[in-house]
């Protein structure tokens, strides 16, 4: 049974902003996209980066090393339909942002599908 584990106070990531955090073994990528939650590996497969202290255009973050871009709600590379970050289950209760996990790792999400007009589902 997979259990909410609060990573953040939800003071700490204002619309707009990103934030670095260690769940369990895996390293979350998590931003706040005009008050959306979303959170994703915060590896960045380039060349492991640190998604999370990047810059967060939208719902558009930037890995800081090379420029890599990841669509936060889907975490599709912004160039390569192929390379897709991880994406976790977040909610906030009692002004806490919580990941989902199980035995102590995030639940990923099963990858966003395109639509037909090109954006993604979740």
């Amino acid at each position: 049974m997979a259990d909410w584990l609060p990573i953040a106070a939800i003071s700490e990531c204002p619309p707009g902003k990103s934030l670095e955090r260690v769940v369990g073994e895996r390293i979350v990528a998590l931003a706040n996209v005009d008050g959306v939650w979303h959170a994703i590996d915060g590896l960045c497969p380039h060349q492991g980066g640190p998604l999370g202290t990047g810059k967060l255009c939208g719902a558009v973050l930037t890995c800081p090393w090379h420029g890599w871009q990841f669509d936060m709600p889907s975490g599709r590379h912004r160039l390569s339909a192929t390379v897709i970050q991880p994406r976790f289950d977040v909610r906030e209760a009692e002004g806490s942002v919580l990941i989902r996990v199980e035995g102590g790792s995030p639940v990923e999400l099963p990858p966003a599908s395109p639509t037909p007009s090109g954006g993604t589902t979740a």
